[in-house]
C-alpha cells in the first residue's frame, strides 16, 4: 500500500483535528511509585489491608428487623500508622436526613430508621473498652486509644440492628411471593472502608451506587424461622442441622450432575407453608478472600444445583474437598422451561467460560437468586427477577455473574470508577453470548447493558454526539446526565470491543487482559494501571486512544475525498484520497470494488495522521473501479457516515483507455 499524506488542515464541526494534541503523551492521573509500577502491575512494596469479619445475625419477619453482632479482625499492612478506623454504614442510606434523600428529593422512597449501632467495643486480648464512635452520614469513624501501628491488627466488636426496606429497597429487598416474603439481604452489616495507597481512607458516602471493600476471611451465621431457607454467599459448614436427610441426599447428588437437581422441590415449599411455627434454625456459612457476603432467606424459595465444571476445592476449613455447586433459588413464580428451570445451566456456562477464558473462579458455589429483580451483584451470589425469562434471564445471569471478576476479583474502586466495573464486565459478557449454546442469545440487544440496533459502532455514534455524556473518567459518584448505561457499561464495553478486534487484535490484547487480571487479583488497581499494563504488554503506545476515548469524547469521522485513476488511466493504478475529521483517528479500513465484483482492501493505521490529516492510497492498475469505502463493516463509529463511499470514477472520453475525471467527494 502506497501512502502519501497532506499536511493541511481539515476543519469538522468547527474543530481542526491536531496531530500534535491527538498524539501528546497522556499525563496519567495516580503516578508511578514503590506501589505502582510503569508496566501497570503492582510494584515491589504493595500492600493491601484486610478486614476478616465474624458475624451473627437474626432475621425477625413480623418487624423486618435484623439484629446483629460482629467482630472484626483488620489487619493494617500499610506503611501508616493508623489514629482511627472509617466503617461503612450503608443502611443509612434509607434515612431521611442521608444525603441520598436530599439528591432524590421529595419524591424519593419510604425511609427508615437507618442501621442504629448499639455498641462499639475495642478488643486487645482479654480486654475490652467501648467507645462512642462518630457517625457521619453512611460512615463511622473509630477513634483508636493508640494509633494502629503498621504491621498491627485491631479487633473490634460492634452491635446493630435496622428495619429492612421494603420492596423498594433495591439492593437490598423484601418482596412478598405466592408461598412468602423473599428477604434480599445485603449490605447488612458494618463494613470497613478502603485505605489505599492512592488516597488512604476512601470515605466516599453512600447514595445507591456501588462499592469498594477489603478482602479477608467471613465466618456468618443467620437465625430464621425453621421454615425458611437460607442461601448464602460462600459455602454452608452446618447442612447436617438445617437440612433434612433427603434434602442432603439431593444436594450430594447434585455435586456428581451435569444437570441440576431439585434440593428443594414444591413438596417441600407447600409443606413449609402449611407447617406450624417451630422455632428457629441457624444456618453458618464460610467464605475465604472475598470482600463481601449477603444473603436470601424465604420459605418461598425452590432450590436446585448442579456441579461446576471446575476443580474441586476445600470450602471451610477442615473440611474434604469436593465438587463446587452451582445454584438456583426461586419461587413459584418463576418456573418454566425458558425461565428459571435453565437458571442453573446459565450459571455453570458462565462460570466455566470465564473461568477458562480468563481466570479461574475462587469460591465453593455460584448462585443466582428469582427475587424482586434489583439485578445486584455480590460474591458468589446474585439477585435477580422472578419474572425474568428467555434472553432477559440469561443475559441477567450472566453479567451479575460476571461481576465475580470486575469488581469481586478484580477490586477496582467501583465507586469512583465505574468504567472499570460495569464496562469490563459488559464486555466479556457480550463475548460469553457468542459462545453459548452456539449464539443462542447472541449479539447482546436487551436495552439495558446496550442499545437495541444491530451495529454497536452505529449505537455508540449518539453517545459521541450528544454533549450530554461526561468522559469516561468523570468520577462514578457524580451523578451524570443522559442514559446512566451509555457511559460505564456500553462506551466502556465497547472500548475494549475496539481495542481488542480494530487496534491490538486478540493475539494481543487477550494475554494483555488475563494478565490485568491475573496480577490485580484481589488487590485495587486504579484506570492508570490499566492503561500501563495494557500498553506494556501489548507493546504499543495507546495514549492517543486513552485521551480519545476515556478522558475525553473524541470519536473518528473519515471521508472519501477523491477517487481518481493515476494520470487519468486504469492501466496505472487507482488513487483515493482520505481525508481524517475527527479526534480520534481508529484505524479505518478502505475498500475499493472493482467493475469485476472482486474487492480490495487496505487498513490504514492510526499513525498515518500523526503528519496530516489527508492521505493518499495508492492501489496497483489494470482494472476499472466501481466504487470505493470507508469502514464498510460499520466496524469503528465514524459519526458522518455520509461522505464515505463514492462511484465517482466515469469514463470521460471513448478510446483512450477509458479516462476519467476526477471529483472531490467533500467541499
Amino acid at each position: 500500500m502506497l501512502v502519501s499524506l497532506s499536511a493541511r488542515p481539515v476543519r469538522a464541526q468547527g474543530v481542526v483535528p491536531d496531530p500534535n494534541q491527538i498524539f501528546s503523551p497522556v499525563a496519567m492521573p495516580t503516578p508511578v511509585s514503590a506501589y505502582r509500577s510503569g508496566d501497570g502491575t503492582p510494584g515491589p512494596m504493595a500492600w493491601k489491608n484486610q478486614a476478616d469479619y465474624r458475624i451473627a445475625v437474626t432475621l425477625d419477619p413480623a418487624t423486618h428487623e435484623l439484629t446483629g453482632e460482629e467482630t472484626v479482625t483488620y489487619h493494617n499492612n500499610s506503611p501508616s500508622s493508623l489514629p482511627v478506623l472509617w466503617v461503612q454504614l450503608d443502611q443509612n442510606m434509607y434515612r431521611a436526613d442521608s444525603r441520598r434523600a436530599a439528591m432524590s428529593g421529595p419524591a424519593g422512597a419510604p425511609h427508615t430508621d437507618g442501621m442504629q449501632i448499639g455498641s462499639v467495643t475495642l478488643m486487645e486480648g482479654t480486654a475490652t473498652q467501648e467507645v462512642t464512635p462518630l457517625i457521619s452520614d453512611t460512615r463511622m469513624q473509630i477513634t483508636l486509644p493508640h494509633p494502629l501501628a503498621p504491621g498491627r491488627m485491631q479487633v473490634f466488636r460492634v452491635r446493630w440492628h435496622y428495619t429492612m426496606p421494603g420492596a423498594w429497597g433495591g439492593r437490598t429487598a423484601v418482596s412478598p411471593s405466592k408461598n412468602g416474603d423473599i428477604y434480599e439481604i445485603a449490605q447488612f452489616y458494618p463494613r470497613m472502608a478502603v485505605f489505599d495507597d492512592v488516597r488512604g481512607w476512601d470515605t466516599l458516602p453512600y447514595v445507591g451506587d456501588e462499592f469498594y471493600l477489603d478482602y479477608g476471611s467471613f465466618d456468618y451465621a443467620v437465625t430464621v424461622p425453621a421454615s425458611f431457607l437460607v442461601v448464602g454467599s460462600g459455602a454452608l459448614v452446618n447442612p447436617a442441622q438445617v437440612l433434612s436427610p433427603a434434602q442432603q441426599l439431593r444436594l450430594a447428588q447434585a455435586r456428581r450432575s451435569d444437570t441440576r437437581v431439585m434440593i428443594r422441590d414444591l413438596a417441600d415449599v407447600e409443606a413449609a407453608a402449611h407447617a406450624p411455627p417451630a422455632g428457629s434454625r441457624t444456618w453458618r456459612f464460610h467464605m475465604d478472600n472475598t470482600r463481601d457476603v449477603a444473603f436470601v432467606a424465604s420459605p418461598a424459595l425452590l432450590w436446585d444445583a448442579a456441579k461446576l465444571d471446575l476443580p474441586p476445592m476445600a470450602p471451610a476449613p477442615g473440611m474434604k474437598p469436593e465438587a463446587r455447586l452451582g445454584m438456583s433459588v426461586y419461587p413459584v413464580e418463576g418456573v418454566g422451561p425458558q425461565a428459571w428451570d435453565r437458571s442453573t445451566e446459565y450459571v455453570r456456562h458462565t462460570i466455566a467460560y470465564f473461568s477458562h477464558d480468563w481466570y479461574p473462579y475462587p469460591w465453593p458455589t455460584a448462585i443466582n437468586v428469582g427475587g424482586h429483580g434489583a439485578g445486584m451483584e455480590y460474591p458468589g451470589i446474585v439477585f435477580d427477577g422472578m419474572h425474568d425469562r428467555d434472553a432477559k434471564l440469561f443475559w441477567i445471569t450472566t453479567h451479575e455473574l460476571g461481576h465475580t471478576w470486575f469488581p469481586m476479583i478484580v477490586g477496582s474502586n467501583e465507586r469512583r470508577n465505574g468504567f472499570m466495573d460495569e464496562g469490563f464486565n459488559t464486555f466479556i459478557d457480550s463475548l460469553a453470548s457468542l459462545h453459548f449454546n452456539n449464539g443462542e442469545f447472541a449479539p447482546k440487544h436487551d436495552g439495558e447493558y446496550a442499545p437495541d440496533t444491530g451495529r454497536p459502532a452505529d449505537d455508540i455514534v449518539k453517545v459521541l454526539r450528544d454533549p450530554v455524556y461526561r468522559p469516561l473518567m468523570a468520577p462514578s459518584y457524580i451523578p451524570g446526565r443522559g442514559d446512566r448505561h451509555a457511559l460505564p457499561y456500553f462506551k466502556a464495553a465497547y472500548g475494549l470491543e475496539l481495542l481488542r478486534s480494530q487496534i491490538l487484535g486478540p493475539a494481543r490484547f487477550d494475554p494483555a487482559f488475563r494478565h490485568y487480571i491475573a496480577a490485580w487479583a484481589y488487590r485495587h488497581p486504579t484506570p492508570s494501571d490499566f492503561f500501563r499494563l495494557m500498553e506494556s504488554d501489548a507493546g504499543e503506545d495507546l495514549s492517543w486512544f486513552w485521551r480519545g476515548w476515556y478522558f475525553t469524547n473524541a470519536a473518528p469521522d473519515y471521508a472519501l475525498a477523491g477517487l481518481e485513476y493515476v494520470g487519468n488511466d486504469p492501466e496505472k493504478g487507482v488513487r483515493v484520497t482520505v481525508r481524517n475529521k475527527g479526534t480520534l483517528p481508529l484505524p479505518v479500513t478502505l475498500q475499493v470494488t472493482w467493475a469485476d465484483g472482486t474487492t480490495t482492501r487496505r487498513i490504514l493505521p492510526t499513525e498515518i495522521w500523526t503528519k496530516g490529516n489527508e492521505a493518499v492510497v495508492t492501489l496497483p492498475g489494470g482494472r476499472l473501479v466501481r466504487s470505493a469505502s470507508l469502514d464498510p463493516d460499520h466496524a469503528i463509529p465514524d459519526i458522518d457516515r455520509s461522505n464515505n463511499e463514492s462511484t465517482s470514477v466515469a469514463p470521460v472520453a471513448a478510446g483512450m483507455g477509458m479516462v476519467v475525471a476526477r471529483r472531490n467527494i467533500m467541499p
